[in-house]
């Protein structure tokens, strides 16, 4: 079954709004994962807008199931994932000041810099995912500089889904099958929701993982975290 990491940093944006610790991001993970999420994920980002240091400390003792932690691999980051030891490291190529990810790496431009990277933190006993674009020559890429896994950037997907879903979702299924033919672990993530997740599930029957976080957040609200929980797992049952 494709496991479900749910992205508690919109929690996270929706306390430091207001001050005070309402609502607790360690709970929030806690209840997350009794609720049957698969997973956790946290993408600390150096101004600290949602994710703060501080929360990465306390949410790595309470966490039973997987910590994925998203960064840009810059030396603070580096230095989370080694202090830490995830579970999975997920490289994204977010400058500070974008406002959530919205492209994947350039695996072939940025090659002996992510190969670098990946090896120091296979050192440490971390899976590695690479954020990459649904791009065959970019899979083939992260699968040549070592990675683990790939996960695939999904706002495309999400975005043509309405106007015609196999359309949408042929260069995903290209890129999965290549990565999943060059030993890659699939995982996919950014914008997937309600609506899109079953058909692109479907589709890619060996997707290892999916992060959501904002669609979960969103339909929280009118469904309550645990049920929301629960309508997602069954997209991947």
């Amino acid at each position: 079954m494709t496991k479900l990491s749910v992205n508690i940093n919109k929690f996270a944006t929706l306390r430091n709004a207001r001050g005070g610790n309402n609502p607790d991001v360690v709970k929030t993970a806690v209840d997350a994962e009794r609720f049957g999420a698969q997973g956790i994920t946290v993408h600390p980002r150096p101004d600290e807008r949602h994710i703060r240091y501080r929360d990465v400390l306390d949410l790595k003792p309470v966490i039973t199931t997987e910590f994925n932690i998203e960064g840009y691999p810059d030396d603070r980051y580096l230095g989370i994932i080694e202090k830490i030891r995830p579970t999975q490291a997920t490289l994204v190529p977010d400058s500070p000041d974008v406002l959530t990810s919205n492209a994947g790496w350039n695996t072939l431009e940025y090659r002996e810099f992510l190969e670098k990277t990946i090896k120091k933190i296979q050192d440490w006993g971390v899976r590695v995912s690479i954020f990459v674009d649904p791009l065959e020559d970019l899979v083939k890429g992260a699968a040549e500089i070592g990675a683990d896994r790939i996960e695939l950037y999904t706002e495309p997907y999400a975005v043509q889904y309405k106007a015609g879903r196999e359309e949408a979702i042929r260069s995903y299924l290209t890129a999965a099958e290549s990565g999943h033919e060059l030993g890659l672990g699939i995982n996919a993530g950014h914008d997937l929701s309600l609506e899109n997740l079953k058909f692109f599930h479907d589709q890619i029957p060996y997707l290892d993982e999916v992060s959501i976080g904002h669609a979960i957040v969103c339909d929280a609200l009118y469904f309550g975290f645990e049920n929301t929980i629960q309508l997602y797992l069954n997209q991947l049952r």
